[in-house]
């Protein structure tokens, strides 16, 4: 998949949380910090977990100002004075690959001088690809976790978007086509870089982290389930926001998806064209969908306020009767939707399946975030901005990426369109899990992390919270429910003690939407790994772009949602209490 400025973004903010400093407080480094950066290479002399590590370089720098990118296109960037730190730049597994390119993992790291003890790695996004910038941003007005005090580090998973591009095999997804590089970027590049950073980090500090944490969202969500099911003794604790753990499978319900819109995006061929897909649905007939969606489902939290707390009841069935009042008698009009329109929308939210229908990924709870621009951009695109990311990230890593054998493709929208549209579904998905002399492993095998087992992570002791949108158009929340139920039966009903998942209604892909998305959840991981402090709700605000900005609300761990009590502030989280 290319990556568009979204996906850098999605990237580059892959963690939609905060950041707090872990019990011990800060630990001011040694004054020689720019000594001890400069020696950094004869330092980890034969000192590295893996043997092919180096080092690239290692630079002190001086306290100064960054902006970091926004959180959704449009959006100013967010300006942050970064502390005195050292920056390394480092490099293992330098190869060539079956495909004839120059392979390696890349990681970036960066050492505060006044040290927290802590460490922490940044998940990474989209098809990764990108070195990432180490500084651990975060999406809740708070500050990155560099400026926190910890040493952070990112990577890039075993491909570079500048070196491993081809135009003939998906542009910068061609290394899909080495089997090696698609399991670094599934799984196998993240604990080495972990070891690697952490014996950096003891050698530079003279001591090992106090506690670890991992931050990711989307990809890095993924990344984050991989560690907490395969490498469960890397981390204290883990923030896998919006996990795209089932990858594959969430690439095929995008393909699902351009085969339900795109027909209602045919050009003067009579053939479906990728320009024409945003205005499959114009922003008032979303609007149509959610008033919808409001209409059926909005007060059963007890509150009428353009939040679907139990989104997780709201299903076709019930949004059923509201879209049919929506539905225009005749042709298309102002004011009401095509039949076309909401069979369309319906088979979407019905989530793909096989001719027999047999789900192959999930289905998708009707929420009120269906009409913001963060589903939007996913979905259809927005017109003369975003292309619709389905197609352009969604399709090109489907064919590159996620089936076996893989499919060689220009990293062209209309191209990718038309191969989307052509696609059987079930053949398609028979490919996410074949394997063949060249990939014995498959797609499934190396870019999913959806196992209920996590008994290494429960006799570890450590913690794990999963927050995500309800709204999320990429990675649908019914299926991380889903995968939490499975946890919690193998658990006998105790999951709870160590993994909780945090819904956000409205919430879109990460960030976005109509909801109360400000929240500090890596404070509040934090405060149940170093303080057994279990976080039984989490306090968030609505921002300047939802229309209330300032309301507060719980988030609740499921299976329990925000009730209104009946009285109160309907923009007030004392309004509501948490439960089932």
């Amino acid at each position: 998949m290319p990556h568009h400025p979204l996906t850098l973004s999605l990237a580059a903010t892959a963690s939609l949380l905060a950041l707090s400093v872990p019990l011990g407080g800060a630990r001011a480094a040694e004054p020689d910090l720019k000594g001890r950066c400069l020696a950094l290479e004869k330092t980890m002399a034969g000192r590295w977990p893996d043997g092919s590590t180096r080092i690239v370089s290692a630079t002190p720098q001086a306290a100064g100002p960054v902006t970091l990118p926004p959180m959704m296109p449009g959006a100013p960037g967010t300006p942050v004075q970064l502390p005195e730190h050292c920056e390394v730049y480092g490099v293992m597994h330098e190869r060539t690959g079956v495909d004839g390119q120059a392979y390696a993992i890349r990681f970036h790291i960066r050492l505060p001088a006044a040290w927290n003890q802590g460490f922490f790695f940044q998940g990474g996004g989209g098809t990764n690809g990108e070195v990432g910038n180490a500084i651990g941003p975060t999406g809740s007005d708070t500050p990155p976790a560099l400026v926190q005090g910890y040493a952070v580090v990112s990577q890039d998973s075993g491909h570079d978007n500048g070196r491993n591009t081809d135009p003939t095999h998906g542009g910068t997804t061609a290394f899909g086509f080495d089997p090696q590089a698609r399991a670094d970027y599934g799984n196998a590049s993240l604990k080495p870089v972990a070891d690697a950073a952490k014996a950096l980090v003891a050698a530079f500090y003279g001591a090992a982290p106090h506690r670890s944490y991992f931050v990711g969202c989307s990809k890095g969500g993924e990344e984050g389930m991989v560690f907490a099911q395969q490498h469960p003794e890397e981390f204290d604790g883990i923030l896998a926001s919006a996990p795209g753990f089932a990858l594959p499978r969430a690439a095929l319900a995008q393909a699902w998806d351009v085969q339900a819109f795109a027909g209602l995006a045919k050009g003067p061929d009579g053939q479906p064209s990728f320009p024409l897909l945003s205005a499959a649905f114009s922003d008032a007939d979303l609007n149509l969908v959610r008033d919808a969606v409001l209409e059926a489902c909005d007060a059963d939290d007890g509150a009428k306020d353009g939040i679907v707390g139990t989104f997780a009841q709201c299903t076709a069935a019930k949004v059923a009767p509201a879209l049919k009042a929506r539905t225009c008698a005749g042709a298309k009009a102002d004011g009401c939707l095509s039949a076309d329109q909401v069979t369309a929308i319906t088979r979407s939210y019905g989530g793909p399946r096989t001719k027999a229908g047999q789900a192959i990924y999930s289905d998708w709870p009707w929420d009120a975030g269906v009409a913001a621009p963060g589903w939007r951009i996913w979905k259809l695109g927005l017109a003369d901005k975003v292309p619709s990311l389905n197609v352009a990230l969604g399709g090109a890593s489907l064919a590159s990426v996620f089936t076996t054998p893989p499919t060689p493709l220009p990293p062209d929208p209309q191209a990718l369109l038309r191969w989307q549209m052509g696609l059987d579904i079930d053949q398609t998905a028979a490919r996410l899990t074949a394997t063949s002399a060249t990939f014995p492993r498959s797609a499934w095998q190396d870019v999913s992390a959806r196992s209920a087992d996590l008994s290494g992570l429960k006799a570890r002791g450590a913690k794990l919270m999963v927050p995500h949108g309800a709204s999320d158009p990429v990675f649908s929340i019914n299926d991380t429910l889903a995968w939490w139920r499975e946890v919690d039966g193998r658990e006998g009903g105790k999951a709870a003690a160590f993994v909780r998942v945090f819904p956000v209604p409205g919430m879109n892909h990460c960030a976005g939407g109509p909801a109360t998305a400000h929240y500090d959840a890596f404070g509040a991981l934090v405060r149940w790994v170093e303080q057994g402090q279990a976080p039984d709700r989490i306090l968030a605000s609505a921002g300047p772009d939802t229309p209330w900005p300032g309301r507060t609300r719980p988030l609740c761990p499921y299976p329990k949602v925000a009730r209104y009590k009946g009285t109160g502030d309907l923009n007030s989280a004392d309004s509501f209490d948490c439960a089932l």
